[in-house]
């Protein structure tokens, strides 16, 4: 299954793993990579952290990686997590590994905020994800689409009136 992988909470000495293995999580998926280590460290260790990372090591390599923030619904009456990046490397695919890391990032949330949901996006080309997501459980939430408002649309909102 997981074959000597250690899956815990990521720690600021992981940075550089967390971040090569972002790195090749966006390359992997065509998806551009905006955020730097300084950004990451702020985001997973700064003083009001925004979200939580778990790793998976053999070593010193990353084998995997999930990154997670929380998130409330009114209409599932429950806070959650929202798992934003999950990567698991060519080499260690096949063995359980981005199960376990799921399950890791589940337990985590739990454990901090109480999580009794778990969301996530999955890339429409992305066939094997999807396949994966959907032999766990996953399901589409129909009627919804995912809106974002980035930087400078964000910006003019918070100072408009």
């Amino acid at each position: 299954m997981r074959d000597g992988d250690d899956i815990r909470q990521a720690e600021p000495r992981d940075l550089a793993l967390l971040d090569a293995a972002l790195r090749r999580l966006s390359e992997d998926i065509g998806d551009p990579h905006r955020a730097d280590r300084a950004m990451l460290e702020r985001a997973l260790f700064g003083p009001r952290p925004s979200a939580v990372a778990c790793i998976a090591t053999a070593g010193e390599a990353a084998h995997g990686v999930t990154l997670f923030s929380p998130v409330f619904s009114t209409a599932r009456g429950a806070a959650g997590l929202f798992v934003s990046d999950l990567w698991v490397a060519p080499e260690a695919r096949g063995r359980g590994l981005g199960r376990a890391l799921l399950r890791a990032a589940a337990d985590e949330a739990a454990d901090l905020w109480g999580a009794g949901f778990l969301r996530l996006i999955v890339h429409d080309h992305n066939e094997p994800a999807r396949a994966f997501y959907d032999a766990l459980g996953f399901e589409s939430v129909t009627g919804e689409t995912t809106l974002v408002l980035p930087g400078p649309a964000l910006d003019s909102l918070r100072s408009s009136p």
